[in-house]
């Protein structure tokens, strides 16, 4: 038996409703996901850094960021980042340099000793 033009129309915009909220279920997945991926990039570069520099699960939040500020977040620092990451982390590197204020930057320690905060 022949639908009629409203009852068709009807059906369509259940179906459109359905598939809004499939979408909006996979959109939520995906964006869980994205946020798992990042908290377990976190943790694990972290935890490579504390294997390297186990000092650094001794010192506050304040001293974390003055190291990295001025430890990592320096010229050379960018220099070496961009060197690893190839060309592509090299205009993201000079994106982040125009942007954000850089500490003059020595060169690095040569001796194999770590570096030290004080805070």
């Amino acid at each position: 038996m022949p639908k009629t033009t409203a009852e068709k129309i009807a059906t369509k915009r259940e179906q459109i409703q359905q598939l809004q909220n499939e979408e909006k279920q996979l959109l939520q997945k995906q964006k869980a996901e994205e946020r798992n991926a990042r908290t377990r990039r976190f943790c694990s570069r972290h935890g490579l850094l504390e294997k390297f520099m186990p000092d650094l699960a001794n010192i506050t939040d304040e001293q974390y960021e003055t190291f990295i500020r001025k430890g990592i977040n320096t010229s050379y620092g960018q220099k070496l980042l961009a060197e690893i990451v190839g060309d592509t982390g090299a205009s993201t590197t000079q994106q982040t340099a125009k942007t954000t204020p850089q500490t003059q930057a020595a060169e690095p320690d040569k001796s194999g000793g770590g570096a030290t905060v004080e805070g």
